[in-house]
């Protein structure tokens, strides 16, 4: 009975490594969701071949956000200014956030700013970019 061993099932795990993949992109940093600062967004293909981008933007208003389509690349920034604090005010806890966050995301196709819609609702910007438009730099209306 003295020669019996007893391994652990996750000896030859190491769990460091393991969960490094769920948050690391293929450079080797966090994952752009992951990211201070960093917009996450939904990317998908409409009925007639358009991109559709929405990004989650709780809290902001349509004239914090600016969007732009140039060489190809929709740019997507929100600035959020922290409100002013009442001087009689004691906090126990702050925690809602402000600052600013912004995602360049590369396109398929050639789009430019040309028939790009852009709506802000309910906390989602919906951006929408025609197929195969031609390039040229372009800022877009949220409306």
């Amino acid at each position: 009975m003295a020669n019996i061993r007893v391994r652990s099932p996750f000896g030859g795990m190491d769990l460091r490594n393991f969960f490094r993949g769920f948050m690391d992109d293929d450079e080797g940093g966090l994952a752009p969701w992951m990211q201070e600062g960093a917009l996450a967004v939904d990317i998908s293909e409409g009925k007639e071949g358009e991109t559709i981008v929405r990004a989650s933007l709780p809290g902001f208003k349509k004239d914090d956000v600016q969007v732009s389509v140039h060489n190809g690349v929709l740019d997507i920034k929100a600035e959020s200014n922290e409100e002013s604090e009442t001087k009689d005010e004691k906090f126990y806890r702050k925690e809602r956030r402000y600052g600013s966050l912004s995602r360049r995301i590369a396109l398929p196709g050639n789009p430019s700013g040309e028939d790009v819609a852009a709506e802000l609702k309910d906390g989602v910007l919906t951006v929408k970019v025609p197929a195969d438009v031609k390039a040229g730099p372009k800022r877009v209306e949220i409306k």
